[in-house]
C-alpha cells in the first residue's frame, strides 16, 4: 500500500474534481453547426418577435424591385416582411408559422445588408446556418477627411482589385459604402475582414494579401 500511494502523483487543485468524459472523443467535431430542419420545435413560438431598419432614399427603387423576392424567401421559414415606404423602413417579425427560433436574427441581417446597398442575391446567403454578417465602421478611423476617403481607396484598390484580392482571400463578400463596411460569409471569414479593414494601412494590406 505504501508503494502505491507513493507512486501516485499530485493532482492539481484546479483539476481535482474533474471527471472523465467517455462520450467526448476525438473524433467529434466541436464547431459543427448541425442543420435545423421543420419539425425540431414542436411547438409554435409565444411571444413575436419583430426587427426594423431603416433605409436611404436612394435604395427605395430597388428595394420596391426586389420586394416580392423577400417576401417569398422569408416565407419559407414562417417570417413576415414588410416594407414601408412613407417612412422608409424595413420590418421582420415572426408568425406562428416560424420553425426556427434563430432565423429572426438572420432575417434582420438580411434587412441590414439589403439597406447597406448588398444586392439581394448577395444578401440571402445569410440564411444559410454557415454564414453571418457584418457591418463595420470606418468614419471615426480618422478625424482627416481627405485622409479618409484616400484610406478608403487603398481599401478598394485601383479598378477594386484590393477589394476582389481580398474577398478571394477570406471567402466573403465586402461592399465599401460610404463611412461603412458590409462583409457576408464564414464566421473565420469575417473575423479575417475585421482585422483587414481595420488596420487598412498599405502595408499591412499588401502584407496579408502576400500570406
Amino acid at each position: 500500500m505504501a508503494d502505491v500511494t507513493a507512486e501516485e502523483k499530485p493532482v492539481n487543485k484546479n483539476k481535482k474534481y474533474r471527471k472523465d468524459k467517455p462520450w467526448d472523443t476525438d473524433d467529434i467535431d466541436h464547431w459543427k453547426i448541425e442543420e435545423f430542419k421543420p419539425g425540431d420545435m414542436t411547438s409554435h413560438m409565444l411571444e413575436e418577435s419583430s426587427f426594423a431598419t431603416l433605409f436611404p432614399k436612394y435604395r427605395e427603387k430597388y428595394l420596391k424591385e426586389v420586394w416580392p423576392n423577400v417576401v417569398s424567401c422569408l416565407k419559407e421559414y414562417g417570417i413576415h416582411a414588410l416594407l414601408d415606404l412613407i417612412e422608409g423602413s424595413m420590418t421582420v417579425k415572426t408568425t406562428r408559422k416560424t420553425w426556427d427560433p434563430y432565423i429572426i436574427i438572420k432575417a434582420r441581417d438580411l434587412i441590414k445588408l439589403l439597406a447597406r446597398s448588398v444586392p439581394f442575391e448577395q444578401a440571402k446567403r445569410v440564411l444559410g446556418d454557415e454564414m453571418t454578417c457584418d457591418i463595420i465602421k470606418i468614419g471615426n478611423i480618422t478625424r482627416n477627411k481627405e485622409r479618409f476617403v484616400k484610406r478608403r481607396q487603398r481599401l478598394i484598390g485601383p479598378n477594386g482589385n484590393t477589394l476582389k484580392a481580398l474577398e478571394l482571400l477570406t471567402e466573403c463578400y465586402i461592399k465599401v459604402q460610404g463611412s461603412t463596411v458590409a462583409t457576408l460569409g464564414p464566421y473565420k471569414g469575417i473575423k479575417q475582414v475585421w482585422f483587414l479593414v481595420t488596420f487598412f494601412s498599405t502595408s499591412q494590406v499588401y502584407l496579408e494579401l502576400e500570406i
